[in-house]
């Protein structure tokens, strides 16, 4: 009898993908997941330089004959010490399926590059990524940042923060939203595993993103796994009423059934039966995309 990849992955279970998507040790699995979605038809180019580091490369995953779209800039995860773009090219073959012009980034990695390094690489990403955009068909006055977990964290500090857009003269106006996906924006790491990703000096007011929301905060969607026992739900709670303090348009999202993994693994075209985090990615997107 044969079974579709679709069947295939969905008789994996969610304990299978967790396994994938948390580490290196399943390399074969997450190659299944990629495999399953893959890019043909799309206009995808790899491992462009937007930075001195050999960290500083980026993947571009465009719908063939795009005019004018929106654009997406996707930062993994990994504790700040791990991860690569390639693990998760079925995120910009999915975004790039539903429009969206989408780079998936590598950045600097800690301990040997802690706090405000890989802060600094997103920020140079954003400016390559739209300075490029019209290449691939994207409108760079049209941009989204998404991030899960650690790359969560990056994305709404990227945003959020005055200093990095104003470092690298991108203008705040040209991001019409921020996704974050299971991110740690409030609690003070240096206490767990992390550590070494921050410096061993300061305060959690120097650092975290809920500490750093600027007036003029772009809307932001947060979504959480409701199972999520990596990052703790209050992340995105106190993340909201930071923004919501200081006016700016903020969704928070709990997703049933979903772990700190499962969230993002749902972002895959042939995974959307875990649960509805590439709904809402779209959703939110369409909603505010210049038209």
């Amino acid at each position: 009898m044969r079974f579709s990849s679709r069947l295939i992955l969905a008789l994996m279970g969610a304990a299978a993908l967790s396994a994938v998507l948390s580490s290196c040790s399943s390399d074969r699995i997450v190659q299944t997941v990629n495999a399953t979605n893959s890019p043909r038809g799309l206009s995808v180019v790899q491992n462009q330089r937007y930075g001195p580091d050999t960290r500083n490369t980026i993947d571009v995953y465009a719908p063939q004959e795009a005019r004018s779209a929106p654009v997406v800039l996707f930062i993994h995860g990994g504790s700040w010490t791990g991860g690569d773009k390639s693990q998760h090219a079925f995120v910009g073959e999915s975004l790039a399926r539903a429009g969206y012009v989408t780079g998936v980034m590598n950045y600097r990695l800690a301990p040997q590059n802690r706090y405000p390094a890989y802060i600094q690489d997103a920020a140079l990403a954003l400016k390559w990524l739209r300075d490029n955009a019209g290449k691939y068909g994207g409108n760079p006055q049209n941009v989204f940042v998404a991030g899960h977990s650690a790359g969560g964290f990056n994305a709404v500090e990227l945003v959020d923060n005055v200093r990095w857009l104003r470092e690298v003269n991108v203008p705040i106006s040209s991001i019409r939203g921020v996704i974050g996906i299971a991110g740690p924006y409030s609690y003070d790491f240096r206490g767990f595993s992390s550590r070494n990703a921050f410096p061993e000096e300061g305060l959690p007011d120097d650092i975290m993103p809920d500490r750093h929301v600027r007036a003029d905060a772009p809307p932001h969607l947060l979504l959480v796994a409701a199972n999520d026992t990596t990052v703790y739900p209050q992340n995105a709670i106190n993340m909201e009423a930071a923004l919501q303090k200081a006016g700016a348009q903020v969704e928070r999202k709990v997703l049933p059934r979903l772990n700190h993994i499962t969230v993002l693994g749902a972002v895959a075209r042939n995974l959307t039966f875990l649960g509805g985090t590439r709904a809402e990615i779209i959703q939110f997107i369409e909603a505010r995309r210049l038209k």
